[in-house]
C-alpha cells in the first residue's frame, strides 16, 4: 500500500459511526415500536381543560377552585410495547443510547398520565421537564434565576415608548391574521402548508398541530403576534414535524414526545429572538410562567395563581389561561404543578449555548440537523451517526435564518467575545457614566420608514399555541 493508506473497502469495518445492515434493521424496528408506544401518550390532550371549566369559574365570581376530572389511563399497554422495543436495542453506540433514552421518556410519560391529578404526576413531570430549580448545564444558575432577572429588567420598561414607529396599538382579528398567515405559510411550505382554522372554542388564542394552526375566532391579536406565531409555531414546530415525518428509516423522529420538548421550545423561542419577532411582553410572559410554577411548587393554589396573573394582565381570560397552564394535570389546590412551561427559558439557554459552541467548532451541519425532526440537542451524536449512514435525510423545511446562517454566525462569533470580559466592571463603568447623564427627553421623533430587516419582512419572505 502506497504511503501506508487504508483501502476504502475496509472503512465500513473500521469507522465507529458505520452501522451494519443487521444493526440498522433491528434499530429501525425498535424505532417503529417506540413510535407505536408513543402514539397513545398524548400529554397535552390528557391534561387539557374543557371550555366549561372557565365558564363555571367566572360564573361563580372567580372565587372557587375549578373542579377537574381527568381521563383514566393505564400505562401497562405502553410498557408492553416498550419492552419489545428494548429487546431489539443491542450495543452501546450513540443510536442505541438515543433509542433507550426515548424508551425511558415514553415510559415516564405514560406513568405520569396514569397519575393525573396527584402529587405523583408532579414528581414525574419534574423528571421529564425539569423545574424552575433545575441546574443549567452545571453552571450554578437556574431557569428561576433567568425568570427573576427578566422580570426585574423588563418590568422596568412598562410605560416606556419602545417603538418610535408606532402610531398606537394595532389589533387584528383572527380572520385577518389567518389570511395574512396563510399567504406566508403557502410561500414557505408550498403544498405542505398547514391549514389555518378559525374556531369558536379554544383554550388559548392560538394552537398549532403538525397540519394546522387554529385561531380562536373571538381573539384579538397584536402587531407582534403574526411574526411570533409564524417563527415559533410554523417555522420551527410544524417544520420539524414535517421533516420528522419524512424520516422513513427512523419514524420516531416524527414524534414530539416529552424528551424533545426542551430543545423544541428552546429552538422556537430562539427563532423569535434571532428573527426580531420577540418583544418584552412575550418574554415577560415566559418568565411569569416559570415564576408561577415555583409559586405552585411552594403551595400556591389556582386562585392565588390567578390573582398573580391578574396583577400582570388586564385580561382576566389570559390570567385564567396562564394559571391553568401551571396546574393542568396536577393539583389545583397547589403543591403539584405541571412543570412543562419552565422549559421555554431552560430550552432557550441550552439552544443558545449549543449554537454558540457549534459555531466555534465549525459544526454548522449540526445546527441544520436540529430541524431534521423532533430531537433533543443531546441526541446529536445519534442524529449525525444516522446522517452518516444515510438514515436521516436533510431537513426540507427550515426557517430563513437557518437556511441562510450568515447573520447568526456573525452575531454569535462576535457575542462570544463578550463573555471574556468582566461584566461587573463593564456594568460599574457604564452605570457611573449614565448616572451623570441628563434626565431622558420625553419628546419623540416623527414616523420613520419601516426597517427592511424587521421580523414581519422575514416572515413574509419565501425563503416563524401550546406556545
Amino acid at each position: 500500500m502506497e504511503g501506508g493508506s487504508v483501502p476504502r473497502t475496509t472503512l465500513p469495518d473500521l469507522t465507529p459511526d458505520r452501522l451494519s445492515a443487521e444493526s440498522v434493521s433491528r434499530l429501525s424496528q425498535a424505532a417503529a415500536l417506540l413510535r407505536k408506544a408513543e402514539r397513545p401518550v398524548r400529554v397535552l390532550r390528557a391534561v387539557a381543560w374543557g371550555p366549561e371549566v372557565a365558564e363555571r369559574f367566572f360564573a361563580a365570581g372567580e372565587t372557587e377552585l375549578p373542579q377537574i376530572t381527568y381521563p383514566r389511563m393505564s400505562a401497562a399497554p405502553v410498557h408492553e410495547v416498550l419492552a419489545a422495543a428494548r429487546a431489539l436495542i443491542d450495543g452501546d453506540g450513540p443510536v442505541q443510547a438515543w433509542l433507550r433514552r426515548i424508551a425511558d421518556v415514553i415510559a415516564i410519560s405514560a406513568d405520569m398520565l396514569q397519575a393525573l391529578g396527584t402529587k405523583e404526576f408532579h414528581r414525574l413531570s419534574v423528571q421529564l421537564y425539569g423545574s424552575p430549580d433545575t441546574d443549567l448545564l452545571e453552571c450554578d444558575v437556574t431557569p428561576l434565576d433567568l425568570a427573576r432577572q427578566l422580570d426585574q429588567v423588563l418590568s422596568s420598561f412598562v410605560g416606556v415608548e419602545l417603538n418610535l414607529d408606532s402610531t398606537g396599538e394595532v389589533k387584528t382579528s383572527a380572520v385577518d391574521l389567518g389570511a395574512r398567515m396563510d399567504g406566508i405559510l403557502k410561500r414557505h411550505f408550498g403544498d405542505s402548508a398547514p391549514k389555518i382554522e378559525i374556531v369558536d372554542h379554544l383554550s388559548a388564542n392560538a394552537l398549532a398541530g403538525s397540519r394546522y394552526i387554529r385561531l380562536r375566532r373571538a381573539a384579538v391579536f397584536s402587531d407582534r403576534d403574526l411574526a411570533q406565531l409564524v417563527q415559533h409555531e410554523a417555522f420551527v414546530h410544524i417544520a420539524t414535524s414535517l421533516n420528522g415525518a419524512a424520516q422513513s428509516a427512523f419514524p420516531i423522529l416524527g414524534a414530539g414526545h416529552a424528551g424533545t420538548t426542551r430543545t423544541q421550545e428552546g429552538l422556537a423561542v430562539f427563532a423569535e429572538i434571532i428573527s426580531g419577532a420577540m418583544d418584552p411582553s412575550r418574554l415577560l410572559r415566559l418568565a411569569d410562567r416559570a415564576l408561577a410554577i415555583k409559586m405552585s411548587m411552594e403551595g400556591a393554589n389556582f386562585l392565588e395563581l390567578y390573582a398573580y396573573f391578574r396583577e400582570r394582565t388586564k385580561d382576566k381570560g389570559a390570567a385564567f389561561e396562564n394559571a391553568r397552564r401551571v396546574v393542568r394535570g396536577g393539583m389545583v389546590e397547589g403543591g403539584a404543578p405541571f412543570t412543562k412551561d419552565g422549559v421555554y427559558l431552560e430550552g432557550l439557554v441550552r439552544v443558545h449555548n449549543f449554537l454558540r459552541i457549534a459555531v466555534q467548532e465549525t459544526r454548522v451541519d449540526t445546527i441544520r440537523l436540529l430541524f431534521a425532526g423532533k430531537i433533543d440537542i443531546d441526541d446529536m451524536p445519534a442524529i449525525t451517526t444516522l446522517a452518516a449512514n444515510g438514515l436521516c435525510v436533510f431537513p426540507r423545511f427550515m426557517p430563513p435564518w437557518a437556511k441562510d446562517l450568515r447573520f447568526m454566525l456573525s452575531y454569535i462569533a462576535y457575542s462570544a467575545f463578550l463573555n471574556r470580559m468582566n461584566l461587573e466592571k463593564v456594568r460599574v463603568h457604564y452605570k457611573d457614566m449614565l448616572s451623570r447623564c441628563a434626565p431622558p427627553v420625553v419628546d419623540r421623533p416623527g414616523p420613520q420608514a419601516p426597517d427592511p430587516g424587521s421580523a414581519v419582512d422575514q416572515t413574509a419572505s419565501p425563503a416563524g399555541k401550546d406556545a
